[in-house]
């Protein structure tokens, strides 16, 4: 029995994967603890970790200097309440699932002699894993090709990205036949927090499609909880069957029975469509500092397992034109999910453990010394 501190920013983009490798390693009888931020109470309530330990932070601004230097005032405390915790839990080895969250225990972990495994979920490399590289022993990759991992100097291995139990036993669901005069499931999400654009744009865009095909959707949409009632009274007139919800429990068996999907692009969706393998329209959150959503539609697009749709241009005319098509082209969805399917990687969560339980006693730390 070994026992591992694993560690994530506290949102469900990090804290998913976490929980899937901490749901393999248990099984293989180790222990298993969290090191997180405060978020953990939103995300991540059914961890399966004997113990959570929250850590102090900060997101580093470097446009403002003020910030800037209490920020890394608190990132140095976080290290210091870091080490007292880790001196006391004793780990075999630790694993950071990125996030700044993760920069505090990485580094204490580091300057304790722990070794430690980073993992990537997307396909460029958060801000927080590239500053933590120098003092990690691995780095596990979701894509083969991850923008900035070559800058990194220490062995890399692609695993996968870990996807949850219930996640897992979907991925040998069939595609859901398409006939011609039956339902179409639709599922829409923006990810854990839902996203304003999609229930601006996708009910504007659905009720511009031809009657004939509005009165065969069957409709999954989440979406922010104060958009509920004017997103309802668009599908109402477009008399379209459809459930709204700000979170549905069940997502990933709601998209297992759809036909397609559309939604954002983070690491966690990309990775639960390609395993479940259901085709999608992906629409990645603009702004984001390195386009990470973007690079990982980018992924999904070239692979002809979904298609890219800019936010910045997309519209519901040329959404509802694209669903339209789709629709009509049973092949192009099939060949689609098909492909989704095959960049799935659902033995992901196997391949780290694997690693960790392979890093787990390799050097000598400094609190065996002490010992």
């Amino acid at each position: 029995m070994k026992k591992f501190i694993l560690m994530a920013g506290g949102t469900g983009g990090h804290l998913f994967p976490a929980m899937a490798l901490a749901q393999e390693l248990t099984r293989r009888g180790h222990l298993v603890e969290l090191m997180t931020d405060h978020r953990v109470e939103s995300y991540g309530a059914d961890f399966p970790a004997t113990q959570v330990h929250i850590v102090p932070s900060a997101t580093p601004s470097l446009s403002n200097p003020i910030k800037f230097l209490a920020g890394g005032f608190k990132i140095l405390g976080g290290i210091a309440v870091a080490m007292g915790k880790l001196r006391k839990s004793r780990p075999d080895a630790v694993i950071g699932f990125g996030g700044y969250p993760t920069f505090p225990p990485f580094v204490a972990a580091s300057l304790l002699g722990v070794p430690g495994i980073l993992h990537e979920q997307n396909a460029v490399m958060g801000r927080a894993n590239r500053a933590l590289g120098r003092f990690a022993d691995v780095l596990a990759l979701s894509f083969a090709e991850t923008k900035f991992a070559d800058t990194l100097k220490i062995e890399k291995r692609v695993t996968g990205n870990p996807v949850r139990d219930r996640v897992r036993v979907l991925a040998g669901m069939p595609y859901p036949a398409l006939d011609e005069n039956g339902p179409i499931h639709l599922v829409v999400f923006g990810g854990s927090q839902g996203a304003k654009a999609l229930s601006d744009i996708v009910p504007a865009a659905i009720a511009l499609i031809p009657e004939q095909i509005r009165q065969r959707l069957r409709i999954v949409q989440q979406c922010r909880a104060e958009d509920l009632d004017r997103v309802a009274e668009v599908y109402r007139q477009a008399k379209v069957n459809v459930e709204l919800a700000p979170f549905f429990g069940d997502l990933p068996e709601r998209i297992a029975k759809s036909h397609l999907v559309i939604g954002r692009s983070g690491a966690s969706t990309i990775t639960e469509l390609c395993v479940i393998g259901r085709p999608s329209i992906l629409v990645p959150l603009p702004g984001a500092l390195d386009a990470d959503q973007k690079n990982n539609a980018l992924v999904v697009d070239s692979a002809g397992a979904g298609w890219i749709a800019e936010q910045a241009t997309l519209s519901p005319q040329s959404l509802g034109t694209r669903l339209t098509n789709l629709i009509t082209d049973p092949a192009t969805l099939t060949k689609a999910a098909a492909a989704a399917r095959a960049l799935g990687q659902p033995r992901a969560v196997e391949k780290l453990a694997d690693i960790a339980e392979t890093l787990a006693g390799k050097g000598t730390t400094e609190m065996e010394q002490v010992s």
